[in-house]
């Protein structure tokens, strides 16, 4: 079964929405990952994954205005990172003829 290709015209708008996504990156300001809480007592925690374990650190209520807003840029990053991938693989995988023939099959392992 051939597969249709994306036109000029389509391209050009899927190259539009990937200049799009790197302004806004562009707009994006410090990033970090991790989450914020704030205990029963008042006290603000950063906690992130390090090497596959917990780490917790302390801040102050301006520290934790600051990592409040890194850590939504970072997931605003992430969305934007993967809706460019999402083009990028559109665009990779539809604008050139792709190799004709059957699948390639997963080898099976004997035991």
């Amino acid at each position: 079964m051939k597969k249709h290709l994306l036109s000029v015209t389509q391209i050009a708008a899927l190259r539009k929405r990937l200049e799009r996504c790197k302004t806004q990156i562009l707009a994006l300001d410090w990033v970090t990952q991790g989450s914020l809480s704030q205990s029963p007592q008042g006290n603000w925690r950063w906690t992130r994954k390090v090497k596959a374990k917990t780490v917790t650190v302390a801040l102050s209520n301006g520290q934790a205005e600051l990592f409040r807003r890194a850590i939504d840029d970072h997931r605003k990053l992430e969305k934007l990172l993967d809706q460019m991938r999402a083009i990028s693989q559109q665009v990779l995988l539809n604008s050139v003829e792709a190799v004709e023939g059957p699948a390639r099959r997963k080898r099976r392992i004997s035991s």
